[in-house]
C-alpha cells in the first residue's frame, strides 16, 4: 500500500472487519518504538456502541414513537 499526498492509507476491508473498525470510527495513531499502531480512540466501546454514538441525532421524522413502533412490529 502507498501513502497518498495527504499522508493517508487505506486499511484493507478484511483487516477492518477482523479488528472491528467501521466507517466513521475515531482512531489514534500511536508511536510504538519504530512502528505506528492504529487504535480505536474509545477501545472500551463495542462496535455497536460506536455506531449508535455516530448515528445519534441524525434521524429525521414527523412520526411519533408509537407510530414508529407500529411500523417495526407490523401492527
Amino acid at each position: 500500500m502507498k501513502l497518498n499526498s495527504k499522508g493517508q492509507v487505506t486499511i484493507p476491508a478484511e483487516l477492518r472487519a477482523k479488528h472491528g473498525f467501521a466507517e466513521g470510527d475515531e482512531v489514534d495513531v500511536v508511536e510504538d518504538g519504530n512502528s505506528l499502531r492504529i487504535v480505536h480512540r474509545n477501545p472500551g466501546q463495542s462496535r455497536g456502541a460506536r455506531t449508535v454514538h455516530r448515528m445519534r441525532g441524525r434521524a429525521t421524522t414527523n412520526r411519533t414513537t408509537d407510530e414508529l413502533m407500529d411500523l417495526l412490529r407490523g401492527e
